[in-house]
């Protein structure tokens, strides 16, 4: 019998795991849009979201979660990080029992703080929880461009039968055993992106850029580490990877957020009129709640905080950075 995965969530990347999985099984996507799924279904494209990309024509959509969920043998959760929980409980009603559920999502609960598979374990207790992770720009992925991501899942078992189902030729996954370092990797590096864009934003060169990213590694790092992820997860693609694509690419919602912020405008404006999500603005504020709980400094984190809630400035944020004593480089990381 052929295995058949649900992802729910017909945003960006949802529906670029989908097309992946529709390559080698069969796939369903649910989205609360019809317009978006009659898209999908009848045109083989998600306009909204993925203008100008052919999507697998395997790969039907449904807006019926029960039709979505009832017959999966593997559920992908692609909804952001504020509709997770909800979804999770109406995916309860009718989900079957042992399916392993996936996290797509890169944010943290308001709130409560928790990762997408705490939620998970909390929600649908028994049920195998994991996190598809890494460098994955979704037009990148479906213009055929190579890439690589990474399963981290509670049971090494399902992670490397999920390995097999989420791989194309020109999508690799690698399986890892840290789902906390993995899930943290890719809710951290959305503040420091953010930072990065505002860098941008304000005009300066490579030479910032570079600086910004190797120490918003260091910061995440420690909390990760603060948080019992392993230290070499995030130099990997969850970390290290995630990060430099999501600081980098054009195509960053995080890193536009940072440019528009660095360019004078305030973040209501930007968030208004994205069509998209991006979780670094509300995930700022969990970190520094983090940061505090476990005791971890994360001086580029404030003050990205700072600019998305308190109103400062792109420029005042920079300077606040460069008025911090110097300590030396490797600190908290070499223990």
């Amino acid at each position: 019998m052929r295995i058949k995965v649900a992802v729910l969530g017909a945003g960006s990347w949802g529906t670029t795991v989908g097309h992946l999985t529709a390559h080698n099984v069969p796939t369903i996507l649910w989205g609360r849009d019809q317009a978006v799924v009659d898209d999908i279904n009848e045109k083989h494209q998600n306009t909204r979201y993925l203008a100008g990309f052919e999507l697998h024509h395997d790969l039907e959509a449904t807006s019926s979660l029960e039709e979505a969920v009832c017959q999966a043998d593997v559920v992908v959760m692609g909804v952001p990080s504020h509709g997770f929980r909800s979804i999770l409980a109406e995916v309860g009603q009718c989900i079957r029992a042992w399916v392993p559920v996936v996290s797509l999502a890169k944010g943290l609960e308001q709130g409560t703080r928790l990762r997408m598979t705490q939620i998970i374990r909390e929600v649908l207790p028994g049920h195998p929880y994991g996190v598809l992770t890494g460098p994955n720009l979704a037009k990148e992925i479906l213009a055929g461009d190579a890439a690589a991501s990474v399963i981290a899942m509670s049971d090494l078992t399902v992670a490397t039968e999920l390995q097999r189902i989420f791989a194309t030729n020109l999508f690799r996954v690698y399986t890892n055993p840290d789902v906390i370092g993995c899930e943290l990797g890719g809710a951290l590096k959305n503040v420091i992106a953010i930072a990065s864009g505002m860098a941008d934003g304000l005009g300066t060169g490579d030479n910032t850029r570079a600086a910004v990213i190797t120490r918003g590694l260091a910061e995440l790092s420690r909390l990760g580490v603060a948080m019992g992820g392993q230290a070499i997860t995030f130099s990997g693609l969850a970390g290290m990877g995630d990060l430099l694509a999501t600081c980098i690419s054009p195509q960053s919602r995080n890193r536009y957020v940072g440019v528009e912020l660095g360019k004078g405008r305030t973040i209501d404006e930007i968030i208004t009129e994205m069509n998209m999500v991006a979780e670094g603005v509300k995930t700022s504020k969990v970190v520094l709640e983090l940061a505090e709980q476990y005791g971890v400094e994360m001086p580029i984190s404030e003050q990205v905080y700072a600019v998305c809630h308190e109103g400062r400035s792109a420029r005042e944020a920079y300077r606040g950075l460069l008025g911090r004593r110097s300590t030396a480089e490797l600190q908290d990381l070499s223990e």
